[in-house]
């Protein structure tokens, strides 16, 4: 376990999973062995959605890939570089056409190894500052890299009617329950706020978009994206993909309505 902490504030992470960040004392991270989900958080990439009607299969520059739900990274550990008393960096490392172990075989996929067929480095930053967490992503790899990015958190719930503020628009537990497993889309969207026992604002850079998902009523996962990825059809998934130039960086920012 790698602790966090400044002030108030307490972070810890297992494996590069945040599994807790707390401010005086209060708990915002849903926590494993709760109904819900079996994770606290976790990124999609290079893929966002699942591919099981399009044979597991993503098209893309060099051919086909063959991925899973929300992508391989998930399917391998990352490595801690360094760590002080605020900030912790977490790197994974692909090399192109590299299988990777399918953890969702047999049960849930007819796949037992995936393959990407680009190099690619992914860095995970958390830190703890005065404002709050900064939760910062860096893809580098091969050039013309086609990948999306999602970043999958967890937030526990407290009472009961929680609501999702966007902009304008508020949206309940109940409209979030009634997508299910598709996930809500907000779209054009790069500042959520959750308003629940406490107040809770993700503010997010070089995403754009958010999707919104849980289907019980102590947790909620509001999640920054580069895309939809129900907007299309699952074998037109490729329609959604981005294209590395150069490193690019992606941030979430976590703050606190104190009081």
């Amino acid at each position: 376990m790698t602790k966090l902490a400044l002030g108030e504030q307490a972070v810890g992470i297992e494996n590069g999973e945040l599994v807790s960040y707390t401010i005086s004392g209060h708990e915002f991270i849903h926590q494993k062995g709760s109904p819900g989900w079996g994770s606290s958080d976790t990124e999609m990439f290079p893929i966002i959605g699942p591919v099981n009607e399009a044979n597991f299969m993503v098209q893309v520059n060099k051919g086909q890939a063959i991925q899973d739900q929300h992508g391989l990274l998930r399917q391998f550990p990352y490595q801690l570089e360094s760590a002080t008393t605020t900030k912790a960096i977490f790197v994974k490392e692909y090399t192109a056409m590299t299988p990777i172990e399918n953890n969702k075989y047999p049960e849930k996929s007819s796949r037992k190894y995936l393959v990407w067929p680009y190099t690619f480095k992914f860095i995970k930053t958390v830190q703890l500052t005065a404002a709050g967490l900064v939760i910062d992503f860096l893809i580098d790899g091969d050039k013309d890299m086609p990948y999306m990015l999602g970043y999958h958190p967890a937030f526990k719930l407290y009472t009961d009617n929680p609501t999702i503020v966007a902009g304008e628009k508020e949206i309940t537990l109940e409209e979030v329950l009634a997508v299910g497993s598709r996930a809500l889309e907000v779209e054009d969207c790069t500042q959520i706020t959750l308003r629940d026992k406490k107040e809770l604002t993700i503010e997010t850079k070089g995403f754009g978009n958010f999707m919104c998902w849980t289907e019980v009523r102590n947790m909620v996962c509001i999640e920054p994206i580069t895309f939809y990825p129900y907007r299309v059809s699952q074998d037109k998934l490729h329609q959604g993909f981005e294209h590395l130039n150069e490193p690019v960086t992606f941030s979430v920012k976590l703050t606190v309505q104190q009081g």
